[in-house]
């Protein structure tokens, strides 16, 4: 498809607290970017949902606001991306319409059901490459159908959340194999819906989207919406698209095996790209498809990263001062003595993930003496969530997955003392480059441009350049290790302490 100069492309990032719009140049310029707030319903506790039709209506504003801002650019207009959260459940009826509030990726209401999916397909791990959590769509689904009947037997189709958006905007319900693999009813490894999955959860293919690649055209701006958008009369590709990590990973030029990268968000992220399907459930190695064709990826994540800096600064009443904070920590890490004896801190504020998945896993701080003050606490809650890593990155090693060109990401790219704890904790050289903030919504805009034809995978997913490389130190390393080992023999006594 012959793309024009001047054409524009948009990544839509369907998340949980908003929705992020970014309209950017064929040179990966941004033009206008928007998010729209999002809010969370919790009805009964460990629920959480969401309005499927709040995403559509935040994509009509986020829209309407880059119109705005840029109309000569919109009106260029030559693709569209989407990512979104994962593992959301969207129950729509025959023509359609949402039956009930989506249940989102973080209720964890359906521990049953995982249980009984695992009884149900005894072989689910090697078919999915995954665990059974209640995070995941299929539980959901076994959930809706014991305690909501009506609901489940007048479903004809579920959908995550992004490709819910995608059918108001094309009429088509197409998803692609990255957010795909987040629902434990694909077979990973083939990249095709898997019958007996299914089955188990009361579903057939046909109450499935199809499947296309993430860099493919899934389907074209109905009539009506190209209209709305003031883009009557042209025929503009929506691209596959991606979840929101796969589609990170692609704004960061991660799309070549052995590429990967380390998020600091609210939690923490090892992302390593594959040629092949690596799986290792028995440990909480997320295993999925990625956004480009002949890809996968290994992910371990843990759920307390960023969040533990702000709990900590919230504890100590500066919780508008995060920046300080870490200055504090900074200057105290500058002496050996005091993180010798500073105390340990195990991060599972909100249980955790890889490589535990205990979700009544709980924090500590070990060692903890009169003559700690706020700054040795701070500092042990960095160095803590570099730990937390440090088990990702080994998980990712077992699996055969360990990354090799590693990039920084997320909030807490911003410290340098971070990034050099979780350098020396893991082992990994990692990179931090201009724009490691730049989220999902620059990867579904790329994922754009490759389904309009505006430029090769090499040409468009370019990894940008480093500003600053954090190299393992080996005194430091050192200095580590024996709190590194402390820190793994704290969860096994805490586990069994309860």
């Amino acid at each position: 498809m012959a793309v024009g100069a001047g054409e524009t492309f948009l990544g839509l990032d369907i998340g949980t607290s908003s929705v992020k719009a970014l309209l950017i140049d064929a040179e990966q310029r941004t033009v206008a970017d928007v998010s729209v707030p999002l809010s969370l319903s919790r009805p009964q506790p460990l629920w959480s949902e969401q309005n499927a039709d709040d995403w559509v209506e935040a994509v009509s504003a986020g829209v309407a606001a880059l119109r705005k801002s840029a109309p000569d650019a919109f009106a260029r207009l030559a693709g569209v991306g989407l990512s979104g959260q994962m593992h959301g459940a969207t129950f729509l009826d025959a023509a359609g319409k949402p039956l009930r509030p989506a249940i989102l990726w973080n209720d964890v209401r359906s521990f049953a059901e995982c249980t009984e999916m695992e009884k149900r397909v005894p072989d689910l791990r090697r078919r999915t490459g995954n665990i059974a959590m209640p995070g995941f769509t299929a539980p959901k689904a076994l959930w809706v159908a014991k305690h909501e009947p009506k609901v489940f037997a007048a479903t004809k189709r579920i959908l995550l959340p992004k490709d819910y958006v995608r059918l108001k905007l094309t009429g088509e319900a197409v998803s692609e194999m990255s957010d795909a693999s987040g629902t434990l009813w694909l077979d990973v490894g083939k990249r095709r819906w898997d019958d007996e999955l299914l089955a188990a959860t009361g579903l057939n293919a046909s109450h499935m989207p199809g499947l296309v690649e993430g860099s493919e055209v899934s389907a074209y701006l109905s009539p009506e919406v190209a209209a709305a958008w003031g883009l009557a009369g042209k025929r503009i590709p929506v691209a596959g698209g991606a979840g929101d990590n796969a589609a990170a990973a692609v704004g960061v030029g991660a799309t070549a095996p052995g590429a990967g990268f380390v998020s600091i968000g609210t939690s923490g992220v090892v992302f390593s790209v594959t040629d092949r399907f690596v799986c290792l459930p028995e440990r909480t190695l997320h295993a999925f498809c990625h956004a480009l064709p002949n890809r996968w990826h290994g992910m371990a994540v843990n759920l307390s990263a960023a969040a533990a800096l702000t709990w900590i600064a919230e504890l100590l009443k500066r919780g508008d001062d995060v920046g300080g904070c870490v200055a504090d920590a900074e200057a105290f890490a500058t002496s050996a003595k005091a993180v010798e004896t500073a105390p340990v801190f195990l991060p599972y504020l909100s249980g955790e993930r890889t490589p535990h998945n205990d979700a009544n896993a709980t924090g500590l701080f070990a060692g903890l003496r009169a003559e700690h003050g706020a700054a040795a606490l701070i500092y042990a809650v960095l160095e803590g969530v570099a730990f937390n890593f440090a088990d990702g990155v080994d998980v990712l090693t077992e699996a055969g997955a360990r990354p090799k060109a590693t990039m920084l990401v997320g909030g807490g790219a911003r410290s340098a003392l971070w990034g050099q704890l979780i350098a020396d904790a893991t082992g990994l050289t990692i990179d931090l480059a201009a724009g490691a903030e730049a989220g999902a919504a620059l990867g579904a805009a790329r994922l754009a441009m490759l389904a309009a034809g505006a430029g090769d995978e090499t040409t468009v997913c370019k990894r940008p350049p480093t500003q600053r490389q954090f190299v393992p130190e080996a005194v430091r390393a050192a200095l580590l290790a024996p709190r590194l080992k402390r820190y793994r023999a704290l969860y096994p006594a805490e586990k069994g302490a309860r």
